[in-house]
């Protein structure tokens, strides 16, 4: 295996790749994680100092590939250090939580994949999506692995009827209508439009593919479109901010749309452009232990079950 030099502070694999972001990750064995990405099956262990780590087929940019995945390139302790200094609360869970980043994902995984999160956990979400790269993804050639499939293998009505066989139950509708939309859009140019637009407006799109509500799509802006500022809002990130930030929600029972904004807007102003990424360290945080990670795929309430026709911002 090769290795690349990092502390544990410097990235947390087990929070970063088990808490929630992403569904093809396993832990092995402590401190070994096996998961999909890029066309590849990837090994990881942390240790104290450093990384050790391989792919199936390997390739002449692996460490490159791997880094740009983990966000290497961006300072952490310094985004640790302003977070800090903005937000007392923080500070005490960062002292806790070190070397949380968030991935770098391919987008239209990332947008399928969130799809299989409505009404789920993430033991389940994890098999389903598994369970659509075996039928529609290519092969890892000398693994049992398959490559998340490209938009087009899930396009067509015999794809719905596969994935409910499959017990996708009513996802396997939204998975076909989105890949449907998205080809429609344009595909890996809308993708990228996406990442070149404000936050908002991308998150305005999105909301036009069937499946995605405002939660789903402030996951996608956050954990593949480069809009750090997104802040997912489910029941537990309600709670953090009612308890520490904004005791007047104590008023509300759920999470009305005027909350959801509300605490999402409040975030901003005190992380500003990277507000989601540290929001993320204050869930975690929350959860206590990673038996409870299964709770951040929780039903979104107001999931929105047919094409959104709104105007494209």
């Amino acid at each position: 295996m090769k290795k690349f030099i990092c502390s544990k502070d410097k990235i947390n694999l087990k929070c970063v790749l088990l808490g929630g972001q992403c569904f093809r990750w396993k832990e092995t064995v402590p401190n070994e994680y096996v998961g999909v990405y890029a066309d590849g099956l990837w090994t990881l262990v942390q240790y104290d100092d450093h990384i050790a780590y391989k792919r199936n087929p390997p390739t002449d940019s692996d460490e490159t590939t791997l880094c740009h995945y983990l966000r290497m390139d961006e300072d952490l302790e310094k985004y640790y250090e302003i977070w800090s200094l903005n937000d007392p609360i923080f500070k005490k869970s960062a002292q806790k939580f070190k070397g949380i980043r968030m991935l770098r994902q391919e987008p239209i995984e990332n947008i399928l994949s969130f799809i299989c999160s409505s009404n789920n956990n993430i033991i389940r979400i994890s098999s389903m999506v598994e369970k659509m790269c075996s039928l529609y993804g290519k092969n890892i050639i000398g693994t049992q692995y398959y490559a998340f499939p490209s938009i087009d293998k899930l396009v067509g009505n015999d794809v719905e009827e596969e994935l409910k066989k499959a017990k996708f139950g009513y996802r396997a509708k939204f998975i076909r209508q989105t890949a449907e939309k998205i080809v429609e859009f344009g595909g890996n140019k809308w993708i990228e439009k996406l990442k070149n637009m404000d936050y908002t407006c991308a998150k305005k799109e999105l909301m036009l593919l069937p499946g995605i509500g405002p939660k789903v799509a402030d996951c996608i802006c956050l954990m593949s479109l480069e809009h750090l500022e997104a802040v997912p809002v489910d029941t537990h990130v309600f709670q953090i901010a009612r308890d520490n930030y904004l005791p007047h929600l104590k008023k509300y029972k759920s999470v009305t749309d005027r909350v959801y904004n509300e605490i999402g807007d409040y975030f901003r102003s005190l992380f500003k452009i990277h507000a989601g990424w540290a929001h993320t360290v204050l869930f975690l945080d929350d959860l206590k232990s990673f038996k409870e990670y299964e709770g951040y795929c929780e039903v979104e309430e107001n999931i929105k079950k047919s094409t959104k026709k709104k105007k494209i911002c």
